[in-house]
């Protein structure tokens, strides 16, 4: 019997992706025998923050990404309101949740059409009987989906200037709600830019109405969905078999989305065959893989301290965040599974198909919260509650992104941020082993792929799922 072949192939930096990003495959005849993935550079926001004024991090934070920018900003508001013990006001959680629904509904047709799509369009894929089809839609900067979805993109944000003023790194999201009251003239052009959006998403990406795609049931209701570029994307994922392709361990967290004044509109928990409610307190960061001094630490607790001189065993800038020691994924697909979607549940343990159409679940659903959350605005209702800064104390601000749960954790001492630690959804997701030797989220999806050339196409469709921000990662 012949000796296994083994070799190691490095991929990166991946193209398309916020931030540098590197996968180390050991390759074992011809399959995936162990992945390790690598943030390479470091930014060092949550140092920045040590010593300010904590009203500071709502001008430091949104500059962590350019792509969640909102998300950012409605996690330091949050942190900050939980220090002060302030609630905000009722019309203004609505319309911090309107805000930050639209960011997240555009990063998941970005995501779509910009990040993953073109790799279909590849000449690979050239002999596939959707393969001409692809490359008309699809091509990178060419295809007339991609342009299509970029206009749409910019019409939805115009709900940036209505509300926050401009986009990115908006200061219109407070601790105690938003500066910006909308009258009726702001209620009807809002109105306006989501029935525009909800055109282009029944005409051109579902091809039918929203509720239709947001009621299916199962994993067969799904495939039986031919229309727009979605029933395009879901021929391609049965020809390709990309439901079993980068499967999870079918573990989910979710810290709850748009969170209201009766409470999130989409659930919070975590997600181990039933829902669980989520202790936060059991979250901790380990440091063994990473370039960094010190030890495992709750968010409370830890630091950031870079030491790019250390060696072996660690191989990313990334932090490997746990919960009871154990990995979760997070995103689109998660936050649908924690709410008890039926599609999203069947899909619980799926791979690339499993997130790509949460994320196609989750922008229906949030079209229809935003048109809810529109035509409840109450023109003259406060729209901002008012507090003060705690001379000590500490506040965490969680909050759903568009890749998943987006923690932001605060301690104050003598007025001052004593310490300030972020962890992104990319964390969770793109974390590297911990000290028991755990893999990340990704990592452990990525064993067992047949590595089927140079390029590795089935390696960057898993990646892709994920939809990677690294510099989120690293802050």
């Amino acid at each position: 019997m012949s000796e296994p072949q083994a070799a190691r192939l490095v991929l990166g930096p991946f193209n398309r992706v916020e931030g540098d990003l590197e996968v180390a495959l050991d390759i074992r005849d011809g399959h995936v025998a162990r992945a390790e993935v690598s943030s390479p550079l470091y930014r060092g926001f949550e140092r920045m923050l040590e010593g300010r004024d904590p009203r500071d991090a709502l001008v430091i934070t949104p500059r962590v990404c350019g792509i969640c920018s909102i998300s950012q900003s409605a996690a330091a508001a949050a942190a900050l309101g939980d220090a002060m013990g302030l609630k905000p006001t009722r019309q203004g959680a609505a319309m911090t949740a309107l805000i930050h629904a639209a960011e997240n509904a555009a990063d998941h047709l970005a995501h779509f059409h910009l990040f993953f799509m073109p790799d279909f369009a590849r000449p690979d894929y050239a002999r596939k009987s959707w393969h001409a089809r692809t490359v008309e839609r699809f091509t990178a900067l060419e295809g007339s989906a991609q342009r299509s979805a970029v206009e749409a993109r910019t019409k939805l944000l115009h709900v940036m200037g209505l509300l926050a003023g401009k986009w990115p790194h908006t200061l219109a999201i407070q601790p105690g709600g938003v500066t910006r009251a909308p009258g009726l003239s702001e209620k009807a052009r809002l109105q306006a830019t989501l029935r525009s959006f909800r055109r282009y998403l029944e005409g051109v990406l579902f091809g039918g109405k929203l509720e239709d795609f947001a009621a299916i049931a199962s994993i067969e209701g799904l495939m039986r969905w031919t229309s727009g570029d979605a029933g395009l994307f879901l021929e391609i994922a049965q020809d390709l078999g990309l439901h079993s392709l980068g499967r999870g361990a079918g573990r989910y967290l979710s810290y709850g989305a748009y969170k209201l004044e009766n409470g999130p509109v989409f659930a919070a928990g975590v997600w181990e065959g039933r829902w669980k409610p989520l202790d936060t307190r059991a979250i901790v960061e380990d440091l063994t893989h990473a370039w960094m001094r010190g030890g495992a630490a709750h968010p409370w607790d830890g630091a950031t301290e870079p030491d790019e001189a250390m060696g072996a065993p660690a191989y990313s800038w990334c932090k490997a965040p746990r919960l009871d020691g154990r990995t979760f994924e997070v995103g689109a697909l998660a936050r649908q599974v924690v709410d008890g979607h039926p599609l999203a549940v069947a899909l619980a343990g799926g791979g690339v198909l499993a997130r790509v159409a949460g994320r196609l679940l989750e922008l229906a659903r949030t079209q229809i919260v935003m048109e809810r959350l529109a035509a409840e605005i109450e023109p003259g209702a406060p729209y901002m509650a008012r507090g003060e800064l705690p001379h000590a104390g500490r506040g965490a601000g969680l909050v759903e992104a568009a890749r998943g749960a987006l923690g932001h954790w605060l301690r104050i001492e003598r007025g001052r941020i004593a310490g300030y630690q972020i962890i992104a959804p990319t964390t969770w997701n793109f974390s590297p082993r911990d000290g028991s030797g755990m893999p990340g989220p990704l990592e452990a999806a990525l064993e067992g792929i047949a590595v089927d050339g140079p390029g590795a196409l089935a390696v960057q469709h898993v990646v892709r799922s994920f939809d990677p921000c690294m510099v989120c990662t690293v802050h």
